[in-house]
């Protein structure tokens, strides 16, 4: 293994993936590992070959988990994302809190209203809870599961409550927030 071995897999990487640090950093030091049990090279030479590429990567703009942070958030707000559930999963990807924080104060600054009531509503609208199932008996019956699945996704009570509860998917008031 090599420094212009790590290079090449980072650079392939990064163009099939966006990526935090952490995560190119845990797939780079995967290959070293592997590369050590298999050819007996050196973990530390191949750990800081991998530190010297994310600095440099982040120094020229190539990695920057603040962008990573911010495209990852309005991603997963879109597809009805709760703001526990993707705090939890930027978490997992190695983001810094502060970064996750700022990304989602910043999405709250760009939309009116409640963050989780609008991801709420997407997340209904796409898996087909409260009140866009189609038979209103069906609907009725079905309401204590919805309101475990919109729970399970990481939103409050009152927030499922009011996705689930609304008439119409115009009554859940995203218009007067």
């Amino acid at each position: 293994m090599s420094a212009a071995y790590l290079e090449r897999a980072a650079l392939h990487y990064l163009e099939r993936f966006a990526a935090s640090t952490a995560s190119l950093r845990r797939v780079l030091m995967r290959k070293v590992e592997m590369s050590a049990a298999a050819h007996g090279t050196d973990r530390t030479q191949g750990a800081e070959w991998v530190e010297a590429l994310i600095a440099r990567y982040q120094q020229s703009g190539l990695l920057n988990d603040r962008v990573y942070a911010e495209g990852r958030v309005a991603s997963l707000h879109r597809r009805g994302g709760s703001t526990r559930t993707i705090r939890q999963k930027l978490a997992a990807k190695g983001v810094d809190a502060g970064l996750v924080d700022a990304a989602l104060d910043e999405l709250d600054g760009a939309e009116e209203g409640s963050t989780d009531l609008r991801a709420a509503h997407a997340y209904a609208r796409r898996r087909r809870l409260g009140p866009f199932r189609a038979g209103e008996e069906e609907r009725a019956a079905k309401r204590d599961k919805d309101m475990a699945t919109l729970a399970r996704a990481g939103f409050d009570f009152d927030t499922a409550a009011r996705v689930i509860d609304a008439a119409d998917p115009d009554d859940i008031g995203l218009d007067g927030l």
